[in-house]
């Protein structure tokens, strides 16, 4: 029988109820597939083009590193089936400092993902409304683009979802073209060099991947809902595997597509490269303009759902006590706090961004979110190999005790190669960011500490040592 410890209580997560881990392997499945894909992809094949089609190499390295993460989360979530992911696998092994790092961390990392949403949209937005004539333009309108899902957000949780359910179907329409039309327009010589940039082969894989990750954000979705799924010690995993490959084939297909239909000279200057290649394929601008109207929409729907999951997460935090409980409050189901300071956040990030230089805004933002999103990611691996290692990996022996050691190692190697590949100047950004939480807890720690009675336990104190069962209220989601 397992010795698991009890699995924490969680709001919103019924223990008993009769919608109680209601999502089956095929939901999951979708869940981590749809949450994969989101609106970065749309911008994406230009942000690597200069690096050549040796980013294709990347791609592939990228995707191996993935399913490595995927397996991880998959075991972790067979030994802790709660809702939570990252945030409840460090915080299980090392304590509410390391837990709170990994919800601090994945916070910036959603709000600077709607930054970076946010500035590829203005992209499409310029094929139906040119707008990238100059830098008031293009930052207005990426400010307004983020400040409209804020609203639909402050709205409620209703409209949210309405939302979604056109974004959703809209979005696969244009990855569908791209990916299955391309293929028959495709033309090997406009693929370009192999390597187009002075960097050493090792070096732009590392660089290209690291902008490619982005487009991975999300393989950690079945983990952090597993206290919703159907069977999870089983199902989890499963769901991570099958959702990252099939969101993997998605993804290269349309990138050997776009690469293949758009002349490399032109797509890296492009700013909307599906819209590009199904012009180039149809020999007309309608083409473009259709697709670009669904890919905004699309990345619109993306930012209404990641507007709302930058707020649960801080909102998770201060339930437990690790975030200002200001960000507790909610009006018509959102976390309002949450949303304002999120997006002020994120609006503040574009404009120093635009106006910071003359280098790529998108580009600047998503190697930023590289940084933030492997550090939950690292947390998680160095907890897998604190469980196996402590002995706390129920019945893990033998072959299957080396493999997910194995599988643990090559996670966090893998994380440790993209902040590297991430360069200076976004792991500059990202520190700061990171270390400016520090402040947070330690106020968050003292408040805590002053409240608690005499001689009593104190989450995060010298009580209460790593490794402790925890119980949380909530966890961040993806």
């Amino acid at each position: 029988m397992s010795t698991a410890p009890t699995a924490p209580t969680l709001p919103g997560s019924d223990t008993g109820g009769q919608h109680a881990r209601r999502f089956g392997l095929p939901v999951a499945t979708a869940l981590v597939m749809g949450n994969i894909i989101g609106g970065g992809i749309f911008l994406l094949p230009a942000s690597v083009a200069p690096f050549g089609t040796i980013s294709l190499v990347a791609f592939g390295v990228l995707t191996l590193g993935a399913l490595a993460l995927a397996l991880v989360f998959g075991r972790l979530a067979h030994r802790h089936p709660v809702t939570g992911g990252p945030y409840v696998y460090a915080r299980e092994a090392f304590g509410d400092f390391a837990g709170f790092l990994a919800a601090w961390s994945y916070w910036i990392t959603t709000w600077v993902s709607n930054a970076a949403l946010a500035v590829a949209a203005v992209g499409y937005l310029d094929v139906l409304v040119p707008v990238h004539h100059s830098t008031a333009a293009a930052l207005g309108a990426a400010l307004l683009i983020q400040w409209l899902p804020a609203c639909a957000n402050l709205a409620g949780t209703r409209y949210v979802g309405a939302v979604q359910v056109v974004a959703t179907v809209l979005k696969f329409v244009p990855l569908l073209i791209v990916a299955v039309g391309g293929l028959l327009f495709f033309d090997s010589a406009n693929l370009g060099p192999f390597r187009a940039g002075d960097e050493s082969a090792l070096g732009a894989v590392s660089a290209s991947a690291a902008i490619l990750l982005f487009s991975y954000l999300g393989v950690e979705s079945a983990a952090v809902s597993a206290g919703e799924v159907r069977d999870p010690r089983r199902n989890v995993g499963r769901a991570t595997v099958l959702g990252t490959l099939a969101a993997a084939g998605l993804y290269l297909l349309t990138m050997v597509s776009v690469l293949g239909t758009v002349p490399h000279d032109r797509l890296v200057v492009s700013t909307a490269p599906f819209a590009d290649s199904v012009n180039l394929m149809s020999g007309s601008t309608w083409g473009g303009a259709a697709v670009a109207c669904m890919a905004l929409v699309s990345m619109l729907g993306a930012l209404n759902g990641w507007t709302l999951l930058s707020a649960q997460t801080p909102y998770a935090a201060a339930r437990d006590g690790l975030f200002p409980q200001v960000f507790t409050v909610k009006r018509r189901g959102v976390p309002t706090v949450g949303v304002v300071v999120t997006v002020v956040l994120a609006s503040l990030l574009t404009v120093y961004n635009y106006t910071a230089g003359p280098g790529g805004v998108f580009e600047a933002l998503v190697l930023v979110t590289t940084f933030t999103a492997t550090v939950p990611y690292l947390l998680s691996a160095a907890a897998q190999v604190y469980f196996l290692l402590s002995g706390r990996a129920d019945r893990v022996r033998g072959a299957r005790l080396a493999r997910d050691a194995a599988l643990a190692l090559a996670a966090f190697g893998f994380s440790l190669w993209l902040v590297a590949g991430s360069g200076y100047a976004a792991v500059y950004q990202g520190v700061l960011f990171l270390f400016a939480g520090v402040l947070v807890y330690a106020w968050m720690a003292a408040r805590k500490r002053a409240a608690a009675p005499a001689g009593a336990a104190v989450a995060g104190g010298t009580a209460e040592a790593p490794g402790t069962p925890v119980t949380v209220n909530q966890a961040p989601g993806a």
